[in-house]
């Protein structure tokens, strides 16, 4: 068993202070105000309690607790690309010739290197559960691994060194665009049809699905992977780009989410990712299935994508995540304020999102979208994932030490210490290796 007393801690939508949790198999089995707290008798009400516990007392944790944050959309081999992308002018378009470069590059040991370290850089940001969108399956030339999903289980390895929890997203790709074969790199995507794409995963405990677009996917291979993916989550890139949009109306006269709609993809374990370029009849439609919409706006803004409706879609029952997609930063703070700061933007006014809606995102719904119920809250019952937020940084000092520190000062270099289901997986200092880690696998993968 362990216990820890929370110096304040946001339980129950509300930060308070002195809250004692204890831990046992990487579960909250208590969760309590210490002040209220009879286990420790009349020492408990000592102030000090980090100097004057006696032996058998919790660890103190000064500064603010939170549950841990959950990554709901990552390519891990995107981390190569961040600084060397933005150089010059472009789309997204050009951006993904680039990411090309780099899919072209990695084998089962370079990509387990690359995701470790990237993931490392994710738990010390905070995050204690990742959904990896993973579709860098097969050899260069599309020939499968003689474990047809090595890729796979390196990123699940990477995770587990890590300390981090993962939910792996395998998503079919099967075409350049609209029915058109791959073509290049795109080859190692696909696993030929969506039946193949079924029986390779199918093989994998615990994953998760994708599908990896309207324009990889074509219209008649998608009840295949609806199937397949019953009572698991399933993801989706969704109305991205205008060009997107354009090009499935001209295919099959219906914008992404209706055809997906018309297939049966959309519902409560669904996530629609980005969702960026929607109709009010796509709003509608993710909204009445519950489908979940997973923004990503450090990315979106880096690749010029455009400003999705999150709150007309929150408002109409579709349930906001969040996700750091191409690790232009990882930084889930900065995810929660954009959301909030995009709005700002599109609309000139301010103050649609609260900071306790942005912050049960990037938590709790979070977590559910991966298929954690039992993550995203401290407690009793949920699994033991903590965030311990420095509440005297530059950043955070004089901000009120409340969830609007958390949501509109604080970012990733804030955090000092995480647990992940009870294990301490992080702490201040551990940075400095975490860098030169991902310096290294990056320089390595380019040179």
């Amino acid at each position: 068993m362990t216990a820890y007393l929370l110096e304040r801690a946001w339980v129950d939508g509300e930060v308070r202070d002195d809250v004692y949790v204890e831990i046992q198999d990487g579960r909250f089995t208590v969760v309590e105000l210490w002040r209220r707290s009879s286990r420790f008798g009349v020492v408990a009400t000592t102030p000090n309690v980090r100097d004057t516990r006696p032996s058998g007392y919790p660890d103190h944790l000064p500064g603010l607790t939170i549950p841990g944050l959950a990554n709901c959309h990552s390519h891990a081999f995107h981390r190569a690309l961040r600084g060397r992308t933005q150089r010059e002018r472009g789309t997204f378009w050009t951006w993904r010739e680039q990411m090309y470069a780099v899919a072209e590059r990695l084998d089962p040991d370079s990509y387990l290197a690359l995701a470790r370290a990237t993931y490392r850089e994710m738990v010390a940001a905070g995050i204690t559960s990742v959904g990896e969108f993973h579709y860098l399956h097969h050899q260069a030339d599309g020939t499968p691994y003689a474990d047809p999903n090595e890729m796979g289980r390196a990123l699940v390895q990477a995770a587990q060194d890590a300390g981090l929890r993962i939910r792996l997203l395998d998503a079919c790709y099967l075409s350049s665009g609209f029915g058109e074969p791959p073509i290049g790199v795109q080859q190692r995507f696909s696993d030929g049809t969506a039946e193949a794409w079924a029986e390779r995963v199918g093989q994998l405990q615990d994953a998760g699905a994708a599908i990896h677009s309207v324009r990889a996917v074509p219209d008649d291979q998608l009840a295949a992977i609806v199937e397949a993916s019953q009572g698991r989550p399933l993801h989706v890139h969704l109305s991205e780009q205008v060009a997107e949009n354009d090009a499935c109306v001209a295919a099959y006269g219906a914008t992404p989410t209706q055809l997906l709609a018309d297939h049966g993809v959309l519902g409560p374990l669904t996530s629609a990712v980005h969702a960026t370029h929607l109709t009010d009849d796509d709003i509608g439609h993710l909204g009445g299935t519950r489908t979940s919409s997973c923004f990503c706006p450090t990315t979106e803004r880096d690749l010029g994508d455009g400003i999705g409706p999150s709150r007309l879609l929150h408002d109409q029952g579709s349930p906001l995540t969040l996700g750091s997609d191409s690790h232009a930063v990882i930084d889930l703070f900065e995810e929660m304020r954009a959301v909030e700061l995009d709005e700002r933007l599109a609309t000139q006014l301010r103050g649609h999102w609260s900071a306790h809606e942005l912050l049960r995102a990037a938590t709790s719904s979070g977590h559910a979208s991966l298929g954690y119920d039992d993550a995203g809250a401290i407690a009793v019952g949920q699994r033991a994932d903590l965030v311990t937020l420095d509440t005297t940084s530059l950043r955070t000092a004089g901000t009120g030490t409340d969830e609007h520190t958390v949501v509109f000062a604080a970012t990733a270099a804030d955090v000092t210490q995480v647990v992940a289901d009870g294990r301490v997986v992080f702490t201040r200092g551990d940075e400095e290796q975490v860098g030169r880690d991902l310096s290294t696998v990056i320089e390595e993968l380019w040179s």
